[in-house]
């Protein structure tokens, strides 16, 4: 197997200090010369500094070596396998925290039902800011939360002059979206990619969720959400209203300008952190 020298635990960077995600396709990703590489269909050669992503997404026609890997899990830098342009988040490598502490700490929590509200409640309050949020049950913050998005898409349709006519995706069936449903998929896709390599990245379980409770990432949504309204969100309808027939590179390149504006791989962390206590 390739050499790749495992760096010291205390020269690692946390998530919220390192660079944007990279995104590859079609493509190798190997160790060579003791570094990780990438080597592209199209024989462009990069190296790839591991240490220092918060992510790595590998999208269709890539391969990765098993040095690559462990060099990746070394790091404590996060592999997800993702569809075209990201808009398909599949699975992510496990990557090791050096420390469980995290993860048992949000399991008791999510057992506990009054735990568990008081986070809901938590992450309510930053949906709802002035809202006695204690004074209102989860269920009732979570028919508000409806409420608010509906509200949301109305209203960024009339500030950016695109048709909605509600949210109409299906995820077997891509095509039958209109333009904004697509847009919109392709960049809550990316914000949730994002928002997981974060999550697994600081040792906590995606499946675990406060809010939402069904599927596999209900705490990536949890998390997720709060930062729609000012990245996935206009990065879709921004899109569209300049030009109807934009593809998701074009929505996916405007979301990463809206991340980087919101700085939010140094909010995550911090509002995690806010939340799990």
């Amino acid at each position: 197997m390739p050499i790749f020298e495992k760096p010291p635990v205390a020269t690692l960077s946390p998530a919220k200090d390192r660079w944007t995600p990279v995104y590859f396709e079609h493509g190798r990703l190997e160790v060579d010369d003791s570094s990780v590489k990438w080597i592209g269909a199209d024989r462009t050669v990069l190296r790839v500094p591991a240490a220092t992503l918060s992510v790595i997404l590998l999208g269709p026609g890539t391969t990765v070596t098993h040095a690559a890997i462990k060099a990746c899990a070394d790091c404590n830098t996060p592999l997800c396998w993702v569809g075209a342009d990201a808009v398909r988040f599949y699975a992510f490598g496990i990557t090791p925290t050096h420390d469980n502490s995290r993860a048992r700490l949000q399991s008791k929590l999510h057992a506990s039902p009054s735990k568990s509200a008081e986070i809901a409640r938590r992450m309510f309050a930053k949906r709802f800011p002035g809202v006695d949020v204690a004074a209102r049950s989860v269920s009732e913050l979570r028919g508000m939360e409806g409420q608010r998005v509906r509200a949301l898409y109305i209203e960024l349709g009339s500030k950016y002059g695109v048709t909605w006519k509600g949210r109409n995706y299906n995820p077997a069936n891509w095509e039958i979206a209109d333009n904004i449903n697509r847009a919109v998929s392709a960049a809550n896709a990316g914000l949730y990619a994002l928002t997981a390599s974060i999550v697994c990245s600081m040792g906590y379980l995606p499946n675990l969720g406060f809010i939402h409770t069904s599927g596999t990432w209900p705490f990536i949504f949890d998390v997720a959400d709060v930062y729609k309204p000012v990245t996935s969100l206009p990065a879709a309808f921004s899109v569209i209203s300049q030009n109807p027939d934009a593809d998701t590179q074009e929505v996916l390149a405007q979301l990463k300008i809206e991340i980087e504006a919101q700085k939010l791989l140094q909010q995550i962390p911090r509002h995690i952190e806010e939340y799990i206590q």
